[in-house]
């Protein structure tokens, strides 16, 4: 049985430099395939609507948004209750932001490939910002600094969807990927990433050593945490 009282310092295959596209589109597709079936795009949502209630006119930023498939869920959520929403997505990574630029052509999307805290949105602020499966690649350390940039450069706050550190969300895609996925990168990964991320006494330690005052931690199926933040007005 992993020991899991503490989060893993390993480095997990797709954020080292160079992966070609073709295992980077794999690793994307499954992903898709992850957060629908295990209701993360539903969780990602769920966030979104927590921060801008009745607005109707929103500009959603994303950071490491991958391939692009949280923000179409959102697309597809704004397009049912008749919403205009503008799109901005940002990754390190030039074959993620290709991937999506292709993938998700109807979206009116800003993309931008960079470093997310190099990128300053504070002259025009989007609505909100948020980040799915990504904060668990960063330290603590490296974390305290994002949570700052999302309060800072958001117009209403931000929400975070990430992962659980718990022994049977661990095994449980460990042992799924291993049927359904196709792609070395997620095979090896996915239960990496479960030891990366965090529990909930983490988070509000996290969120109190950022001053970041007006938090919500909630766990969500499958083994999540939605982390709401609120910028007062």
């Amino acid at each position: 049985m992993i020991d899991l009282h503490f989060r893993s310092n390993e480095k997990e295959l797709m954020d080292a430099p160079g992966i070609p596209f073709a295992a980077m589109s794999d690793l994307l597709k499954d992903l898709n395939i992850v957060n629908t079936l295990l209701g993360g795009h539903k969780i990602t949502v769920k966030g979104l609507k927590k921060i801008i209630g009745k607005q109707k006119e929103i500009t959603v930023c994303e950071i490491g948004c991958g391939g692009g498939d949280n923000l179409f869920a959102i697309y597809k959520y704004c397009l049912k209750k008749k919403m205009s929403i503008k799109f901005i997505g940002i990754d390190i990574s030039k074959e993620c932001i290709d991937f999506a630029k292709e993938r998700y052509p109807q979206l009116s999307c800003e993309w931008i490939c960079s470093d997310y805290a190099t990128v300053d949105l504070q002259q025009n602020p989007p609505t909100v910002i948020f980040s799915s499966l990504f904060c668990h690649h960063f330290t603590n350390e490296e974390l305290m600094s994002m949570l700052r940039w999302l309060q800072k450069n958001s117009k209403l706050g931000f929400f975070i969807n990430d992962l659980h550190r718990h022994w049977l969300a661990y095994y449980s895609i460990k042992y799924l990927t291993r049927l359904f996925s196709r792609s070395y990168l997620m095979k090896y990964d996915a239960c990496l990433s479960v030891a990366r991320s965090f529990r909930k006494n983490e988070w509000k330690e996290l969120l109190t050593k950022a001053a970041i005052k007006n938090h919500i931690v909630s766990w969500q199926w499958a083994f999540r945490f939605l982390v709401i933040c609120r910028n007062k007005n």
